[in-house]
């Protein structure tokens, strides 16, 4: 068990900052801050645009879209280890919970809820 939890630690820590930045960027897109309005009463700083390029397209230039940068061979490898460390804390919290009830509740309300959204605003 004391394995399971240095895994999850240290893939957490290695994958963290990458998650953050694409929490954050992932942020402004959703509501299109990171483009300028056809009218020009908005134009987003330089900041947006340049980091929400870096997490769509994996580097800050999009003339190379199609191929493969090391950076984006670096979020593959945050996205699975997205997947492995969530998989992990799912396990750990099953194994050190006193409450499994609870922790069943708690992932089929993460499922409920943006699948309740979806069929009611969807």
């Amino acid at each position: 068990m004391n394995k399971l939890r240095q895994l999850h630690l240290y893939l957490g820590c290695i994958f963290a900052p990458v998650l953050i930045f694409f929490a954050v960027t992932g942020s402004w897109q959703l509501f299109g801050l990171h483009r300028g309005t056809k009218d020009g009463s908005y134009n987003p700083p330089t900041a947006f645009v340049v980091l929400s390029d870096i997490h769509q397209y994996q580097h800050v230039s999009q003339a190379n879209f199609h191929s493969g940068t090391p950076l984006r061979y670096f979020f593959l490898a945050a996205a699975v280890g997205l997947v492995l460390t969530t998989t992990l804390g799912i396990i750990m919290a099953f194994r050190y919970s006193r409450s499994k009830v609870s922790v069943v509740l708690c992932l089929l309300a993460g499922m409920a809820v943006p699948a309740a959204i979806l069929l009611i605003y969807g």
